[in-house]
């Protein structure tokens, strides 16, 4: 059976480390509580060049969440400087044996080969950026998580279920991923628990996410799909501590 990497969350400790010229000052308060899902967070920095103008949204937000500023000058016109220096510290903190995870935020193809290296350690890598992210770039990361998928939804409106939040019309159809993982999650018995489902999708994709396609969980979003799928223990109550998950013929 295929294992859930996601299963030890509760002994990693994560580096976060955000790019500062590529992330949204507005989203630190979604990012952190994302990233906090996958572990406790024991490092908070932030890389820029803190005496230019565009890092000025950043600074109100550094001390009301203990993120620690890293100075980097841009030595040349038009060059990120950024990246460099936030590898270079990865690299000594990896070293360092303090975390034995990272969360990389950034939408910067340029920390592909970072966040490959890191994996080759051993180390879980969390990867938070736009959906304009190369694809090699979220390949390269166990668990990738979209900032458009951070923003809070508004309320939704009388008569429309409360299950899904608004989904992106541009996002492919989910089926033949779900098909796929399916696959490589089903037991002897045909049936697949949720919970390896999930892990199967994020092997797949590690960009995967429920939320792409309107639904808060992945239970809801394999119910929306019942033409497809069976599902067994969800109630209308909410679902038990098991479900499980059958493709029909």
């Amino acid at each position: 059976m295929l294992a859930d990497p996601l299963q030890d969350e509760k002994q990693r400790r994560i580096a976060v480390l955000i790019d500062g010229d590529n992330a949204q000052p507005k989203l630190v308060e979604h990012m952190l509580a994302e990233t906090s899902k996958y572990g406790q967070i024991t490092i908070r920095r932030i890389y820029g060049d803190w005496t230019s103008p565009n890092m000025g949204g950043w600074k109100t937000k550094l001390q009301s969440h203990a993120i620690q500023p890293i100075q980097q000058f841009r030595y040349t016109i038009g060059k990120n400087a950024t990246d460099s220096a936030m590898i270079i510290d990865a690299m000594d903190i990896l070293y360092a044996g303090v975390v034995n995870s990272f969360c990389l935020v950034s939408s910067d193809s340029d920390y592909t080969r970072l966040a490959t290296r890191v994996r080759e350690k051993g180390f879980f890598v969390l990867g938070i950026g736009k959906k304009i992210t190369p694809r090699a770039f979220v390949n390269a990361c166990n668990v990738f998580r979209y900032t458009e998928n951070l923003i809070p939804k508004k309320p939704q409106q009388k008569g429309k279920k409360q299950d899904s939040t608004t989904s992106d019309p541009s996002s492919p159809d989910p089926l033949p991923l779900l098909k796929n993982a399916f696959d490589l999650a089903m037991q002897d018995d045909g049936w697949a628990s949720l919970g390896v489902l999930g892990s199967a999708l994020r092997q797949l994709d590690p960009g995967f996410d429920p939320r792409t396609y309107g639904y808060k969980q992945l239970s809801l979003l394999i119910k929306a799909k019942s033409k497809e799928f069976t599902i067994k223990g969800m109630s209308r109550e909410g679902p038990s501590k098991a479900i499980y998950v059958k493709l029909k013929e």
